[in-house]
């Protein structure tokens, strides 16, 4: 009997292809979520500063709804019309009920205009509303991870 075999044992080899699955996916999650967190810090507004202020816990699919000097609204860098934000909002809520909703208003911003987003908020049954404001004394910065809720009942 013959038990030798003339075939020449193979070298273990890495597979590369679920590496190379797992490696795109993260490099899609990354790029992904960097995308949609660049949203507000492209909105320049002057947040006005808060001493007493909590940095809470970004909630899942909560609303930041900005408003600039001259009371021009923008959600996602989408300019929007109070008839706009009123039936977002309204669709929003119908969906999802006690949704937030962080107003993002400039400190120079009419105290008339901020009432009124409030107001349209309000309406659509949204009851859950922060207002975003600047921890750091003084200056007012760009949308980050400082801003100091004040829940609307």
């Amino acid at each position: 009997m013959k038990f030798s075999s003339n075939k020449k044992a193979e070298l273990p080899s890495f597979q590369m292809t679920s590496m190379m699955d797992v490696v795109f996916l993260l490099l899609c999650f990354f790029v992904t979520t960097s995308v949609f967190s660049q949203w507000e810090y492209e909105v320049d507004i002057a947040l006005p500063s808060a001493e007493s202020g909590v940095v809470p816990d970004r909630l899942p699919g909560e609303i930041i709804i900005n408003i600039d000097k001259s009371g021009q609204i923008m959600v996602n860098q989408v300019e929007y019309t109070e008839q706009m934000l009123l039936e977002t909002c309204r669709k929003l809520s119908s969906i999802y009920k006690g949704h937030p909703v962080v107003v993002r208003a400039d400190k120079e911003t009419d105290y008339a205009d901020v009432l009124n987003v409030i107001d349209i908020c309000r309406q659509a049954d949204i009851w859950q509303i922060s207002f975003a404001t600047d921890m750091n004394q003084g200056s007012g910065a760009k949308y980050d991870e400082n801003i100091a809720p004040t829940e609307i009942k």
